[in-house]
């Protein structure tokens, strides 16, 4: 099959990799000048294991990366087109879906008009989102939806860091889908994959989506709230208070996948999961429900940078002057993705307690820290051992494997935020 993919990043070259690794063509759709050319180059524009050997093995065989001078011959040529463009906060938290569409347009002004193609949105989307909204915006252009075009969603459950192998190795494939025909083509796109694949409802498509990441949110809020009462209460070993808990057989036999997320840290962030909560929550506010879980999920994400900084405070004692470590600016390990990390969080609320004397480190992801949040008052070590060296006190904000047992490597105080032992 020929596929074309709007959007090249975490999702988009992931599944336009993906795809040619099952076999089909693929051209993928990158507006940015510099990452597509970037990856026009044979290199990844984030840190992503598996997936550069991916990007070699198919850089112009399998899988054909262009800029929007190319997309009408793309589209002309596929069968199905898939969106995996930004649907980033919008107004009152819902998804903002003005990429989508824009992609969209891009999209009906280079189709064969007699040609059945499906349009699938990866992104992530609320429910209802494809039924009262993508459905009706091509009808009032006069397109006859099951007729001249199909529609669909294709949720991803990728994690960062891990996304080539959850592609290639995924637990479920979920297809949102609203007529047969559509059904039958997005089949034979993973007509080769052993996993399970459902087709549900549009709806019911994109509800797994929030499903699955609100879950997630749920069990981190819920991780860092009984770990801000054990602290409270004091006296309690929490890292192995909640590595006792992942011993649970009621957790079906799943204590790696559990422990990931059922875990106290600084909160979560990243784009998925602060975005998806709130949007979810948004949407289900506007219906007329509001949903007091979702709502505490985040108030309590929220509130995470306030009571680590006081944890800091606690911890290093009043004088504003000395120079805090901060290690890990990445919102997890095992990524240089920064949006909505947990750490800038953090400084920016130790810099408004007025501690400027601040020193980062991370092991990838410095560059686009410095690029995203260069209103922070704070310098940047290049090593870990520079950021130990200079730094009165070290606080631990992402668990990467390098600041594991770190206490016995100094005797400066060490606030170990990731309870990493």
């Amino acid at each position: 099959m020929v596929i074309t993919v709007f959007g090249l990043g975490f999702v988009g070259l992931t599944t336009s990799l993906g795809f040619a690794e099952y076999g089909h063509k693929v051209y993928g759709v990158e507006v940015s000048p510099e990452r597509l050319a970037t990856i026009r180059d044979g290199r990844l524009p984030f840190l992503e294991e598996g997936l550069d050997k991916a990007l070699t093995r198919h850089l112009d065989k399998n899988f054909f990366p262009i800029g929007s001078d190319g997309v009408a011959k793309a589209v002309s040529e596929s069968d199905c087109v898939y969106y995996c463009v930004g649907t980033p906060y919008g107004k009152d938290g819902q998804a903002d879906l003005k990429y989508l569409f824009g992609a969209i347009d891009e999209t009906l002004a280079a189709r064969e008009k007699n040609k059945y193609q499906v349009l699938v949105v990866k992104s992530t989307i609320p429910p209802s989102t494809t039924s009262a909204k993508i459905i009706p915006y091509l009808e009032k252009k006069g397109i006859k939806v099951g007729e001249d075009l199909g529609v669909a969603n294709n949720p991803e459950f990728l994690r960062e860091g891990h996304c080539w192998n959850d592609f290639m190795n995924a637990d479920r494939i979920v297809l949102g889908v609203s007529d047969s025909r559509s059904a039958d083509i997005l089949k034979q796109v993973y007509a080769t994959v052993k996993e399970p694949v459902f087709c549900v409802s549009l709806n019911t498509g994109e509800f797994i989506k929030y499903l699955s990441n609100t879950l997630l949110a749920t069990l981190i809020s819920y991780s860092n709230e009984m770990s801000m009462i054990a602290d409270t209460i004091g006296g309690i070993d929490i890292a192995k208070a909640f590595h006792i808990l992942h011993m649970d057989k009621r957790w079906s036999g799943q204590p790696a996948a559990m422990s990931t997320y059922v875990y106290p840290g600084c909160g979560y962030g990243g784009y998925c999961l602060p975005k998806d909560t709130n949007a979810l929550y948004a949407v289900s506010k506007s219906a007329g429900f509001d949903a007091q879980i979702l709502h505490n999920v985040i108030a309590t994400n929220d509130r995470m940078p306030q009571f680590i900084a006081d944890r800091i405070e606690r911890h290093i004692g009043p004088d504003k002057t000395q120079t805090i470590g901060i290690l890990g600016l990445s919102f997890k390990p095992g990524s240089d993705d920064v949006r909505d990390t947990p750490a800038a969080k953090i400084i920016r609320e130790l810099n408004s307690r007025g501690y400027d004397n601040i020193i980062g480190y991370d092991p990838v992801a410095e560059t686009e820290f410095r690029r995203v949040y260069g209103d922070l008052r704070m310098s940047f070590a290049e090593t870990l051992d520079e950021a130990v060296s200079k730094a009165g006190s070290l606080v631990i904000t992402t668990a990467w494997p390098e600041f594991g047992g770190i206490q016995s490597r100094t005797d400066k105080t060490v606030v170990d935020c990731r309870y990493m032992g």
